[in-house]
């Protein structure tokens, strides 16, 4: 069993459109090295630093991992993670 990986729209040009990828490890952190293994270019669009991107959301069954340890969060065999951008900005009607 493997780690299903959601990936968004915008960053399927690099998995072939593929809405869904599977990838391994033991944190998410290896999971990113393993994504970039099999899809080469998309750790730069995910991490900056040694840490996920400022506008990047990442969850490993919905818990979002800024709050279970970044990317030294745990995941398992049957885990599923979400990658989503955040999105900003919008129109603010005056009154």
């Amino acid at each position: 069993m493997a780690i299903e990986v959601r990936i968004p729209t915008i960053l399927r040009t690099y998995t072939g459109d593929q809405r869904a990828v599977e990838a391994g490890g033991s944190t998410v952190a290896e999971l990113i090295d393993d994504l970039e293994s099999r899809h080469a270019g998309i750790k730069e669009r995910l991490v900056d630093g040694g840490d996920v991107r400022r506008f990047v959301n990442v969850y490993v069954n919905d818990e979002d991992i800024r709050f279970t340890g970044g990317l030294q969060a745990p995941v398992s065999d049957g885990d599923t993670v979400v990658i989503l951008p955040a999105v900003a900005g919008g129109a603010v009607d005056s009154l």
